[in-house]
């Protein structure tokens, strides 16, 4: 049994597959990140489920006293953190998880109907199964069931979970896989699920319904409705619209059906949005889904700083839906925007001791905005665990005759190749350098390919070496090819030359016109109040482009972290008293120096004003 990501069985509509995890080790920047989610994330998370009632549902649907309590999809955040934990069994040897895992997957196939229908709140309440499949997310929550039981199988052999999940997924076919049926979710979420299931049973019953559930939208089935993505068929979207989250999901869906069937009018639909949203419609961070109205996608280029909304769950669901472009493809620009996404857009979402969350990700804030313990919709925390333990399973994947190297992390895997392995590992300090040097070790004697993806960032500045000789590789799809005989062992050095760098806005972002944003390498970079108390007001701060910033590497902030420093001039405000307008006259400014952290760190010390986005001179 092999724990991967996504499991493609047509090899002739993907380029690649995911590499298995359970030979897959990392101890770097994400490896602390996967230890602290093992260590405290995962177990405080488990309270929290238990102290709202989320777990005790489901004993009140086997039978215990008492009341359902919280939202209609609770269920969800239970299926997301037994995945999460599944995954993570993998890299952990802790008896507590193993025995929560084992008693938490009891209470739900205790709660579960004889007709395979599993959803706490509908608990006495059969008349009223499926009655709503717009609002009532019954079908959501049995994709995270499905998704969870066939990673809690792969990752631990374990059948029971899975059993459940199979179960309920049959009852679904029962119920909607008839051809005359206009069902389909408000929430989509199921048709992944469904996808994978038939990738892991080779059931066909599963992708057929998957793709019914994508057929049928546009219909009417929804009302219609833009938000609930009903207002056209897939396949005559042209724009990302919508609740962000469930867009990007059923975009997710939709690329593992063509990636199993090779419908070419959903890829062709698919391409046709990726480009809507990285051109439009996507923060500098990465982050998706701009209105807090509907969590939603805005118009074109409404791409606003204070009021983003940018919820963590949806750049989860691009990370997701890029990753199986990526397959599908082997291009490295899905890649790239998986990796912005990641360091900027996602990790923003848990606090560095891992114990606190943002469900939503402004790009500049006056310093109210906190991360929470918990929310009383907590898709978002639960989210986060499952990327994050799962992130190993992106980092390498594989084709019949090569491997690509998708991530840089230090750490070391054994990749099954053919009938033999190769190992290999990687020594970096990534993010915050971009030297990496890997060791390839293996017994094949036959030439292949490892391809090292060059992030667009570094396009123009790389070098690359093989057993210290310096070479110049063929770039396919941003990649670096290296194709040799790699028998015994080999040594790469790559080094990405990281550089600051001002990123300036389409001007049709109006708000952010005569602004800039400061990289370095992946990482986006902001300003916060803590580290600029020379500055009355950080959005008077003016950033000197002609006298360059610098970076420095502070190794006790964070756990070692590269800030930017430099010299700007601050805006004078005492003169304005308690104006609101006045005549023109020449602004008058003090000299003054700056400093700013990587955007995901922000709020993580005391109440403090931030922003991404600087005025420059």
């Amino acid at each position: 049994m092999e724990t991967v990501v996504t499991k493609n069985r047509n090899r002739d509509k993907v380029i690649l597959n995911s590499a298995p995890m359970e030979g897959i080790k990392i101890d770097g920047f994400m490896g602390e990140y996967l230890q602290r989610a093992v260590d405290i994330t995962i177990p405080s998370q488990y309270e929290m489920l238990e102290q709202t009632g989320r777990i005790d549902n489901f004993r009140v649907c086997s039978g215990k006293s008492g009341k359902h309590k919280g939202y209609i999809f609770n269920d969800s955040d239970v299926y997301k953190w037994l995945e999460a934990a599944s995954y993570a069994m993998l890299f952990s040897k802790n008896n507590r998880l193993k025995g929560l895992l084992s008693k938490l997957v009891d209470e739900i196939a205790a709660a579960q109907s004889p007709d395979g229908y599993i959803n706490t709140f509908y608990c006495g309440k059969e008349s009223e199964r499926w009655s709503n499949l717009a609002a009532n997310h019954e079908m959501y929550c049995l994709g995270h069931l499905i998704s969870a039981g066939i990673t809690n199988y792969r990752a631990t052999g374990k059948k029971k979970l899975f059993h459940v999940a199979l179960k309920a997924a049959k009852h679904l076919v029962k119920m909607f896989g008839a051809k005359e049926s206009p069902a389909t979710p408000g929430h989509p979420a199921i048709e992944m699920a469904l996808v994978e299931l038939y990738r892991e049973t080779e059931d066909k019953r599963y992708l057929d319904l998957a793709v019914k559930l994508i057929e049928r939208r546009g219909k009417g089935a929804l009302g219609g409705s833009e938000y609930l993505i009903d207002h056209k068929s897939f396949v005559e979207l042209r724009e990302v619209t919508g609740h962000a989250v469930r867009m990007l999901y059923l975009c997710s869906g939709a690329a593992d059906v063509y990636s199993e069937l090779g419908n070419e009018s959903l890829l062709k639909t698919l391409e046709l949005l990726w480009d809507n949203m990285t051109g439009r419609k996507i923060s500098v961070t990465g982050g998706v889904g701009a209105r807090h109205e509907g969590e939603a996608f805005g118009e074109d280029f409404e791409l606003f700083s204070h009021t983003a909304y940018n919820e963590t769950c949806a750049a989860i669901a691009s990370f997701m839906w890029n990753w199986r472009m990526f397959l599908i493809s082997g291009n490295s620009k899905y890649v790239d925007l998986m990796e912005k996404t990641l360091y900027n857009a996602i990790l923003v979402g848990i606090s560095f001791d891992g114990k606190r969350y943002f469900y939503d990700n402004p790009l500049e804030n006056r310093g109210d905005h906190r991360r929470q313990e918990w929310f009383d919709c907590a898709c978002c925390p639960t989210n986060i665990i499952r990327i994050l333990t799962s992130f190993p399973g992106y980092i390498y994947s594989i084709s019949e005759k090569d491997i690509w190297v998708n991530f840089f992390e230090n750490g070391e895997a054994i990749l099954p190749f053919g009938e033999s392995f190769v190992k290999i590992s990687q020594i970096t300090n990534y993010p915050w350098s971009g030297k990496v040097n890997f060791e390839v070790e293996t017994e094949i004697e036959k030439a292949f390919s490892i391809y090292l993806r060059i992030p667009e960032w570094a396009k123009e500045g790389f070098t690359i070496t093989v057993n210290s000789e310096e070479i110049e590789p063929v770039i396919e799809k941003g990649y670096a090819r290296i194709k040799g005989v790699w028998k015994g062992k080999r040594y790469i050095e790559m080094d990405l030359m990281m550089k600051i760098n001002p990123i300036v806005a389409n001007p049709l972002v109006r708000e952010n016109v005569g602004k800039i944003a400061i990289t370095f390498g992946p990482i986006v970079y902001c300003a916060e109040g803590n580290d600029n108390l020379g500055v009355a007001d950080i959005w008077n701060l003016f950033v000197n482009r002609r006298e360059g910033p610098k970076i420095e590497y502070i190794p006790n902030l964070f756990g070692g972290i590269n800030v930017i420093k430099g010299k700007g001039k601050a805006l004078k405000t005492e003169n304005w008293d308690k104006k609101l307008y006045k005549s023109y006259e020449k602004n008058e400014y003090i000299e003054t120096s700056y400093k700013l952290i990587p955007y995901f760190l922000w709020a993580n010390r005391d109440e403090s004003p931030m922003c991404i986005w600087l005025n420059s001179f």
